[in-house]
């Protein structure tokens, strides 16, 4: 009987000692994870107070960005309509090709107007 309780006591006493391991490790690793999310927080809270100056003006895109998107169908079936008239006829051989010129036309600075110099126009 006496072996019986000596392994009893050895048993429990090791167990003890192996929770008592258990809970060190685990206290230390949560300490850690507690310093880091301390940290964590202070970074979350940074970007809070950077963040703040932005909202205001992030209705404005929002109703920005809905114009433009209700926008899209009408660019959309204008392009379609460019498209559809700019078919591709190719030119006979021999004929001269006129110099080529910008889409737009010529462009116009109003700079010029702003010290009061006014060119004339180009003429094509």
């Amino acid at each position: 009987m006496t072996m019986l309780v000596t392994f009893s006591v050895i048993a429990i006493t090791l167990l003890i000692a192996g929770l008592a391991f258990f809970l060190y490790v685990l206290g230390s690793q949560l300490g850690r994870v507690a310093t880091m999310l301390e940290e964590c927080a202070q970074i979350v809270w940074k970007i809070e107070r950077d963040t703040e100056a932005i909202g205001p003006g992030v209705e404005r895109i929002n109703r920005t960005g809905a114009v433009v998107a209700g926008a899209l169908p009408l660019l959309y079936g204008f392009a379609e309509g460019i498209v559809t008239g700019a078919t591709y006829e190719p030119e006979a051989e021999g004929t001269e090709r006129p110099p080529a010129l910008p889409a737009m036309g010529s462009r116009r600075s109003r700079l010029n107007e702003a010290v009061g110099y006014n060119p004339e126009p180009i003429s094509r």
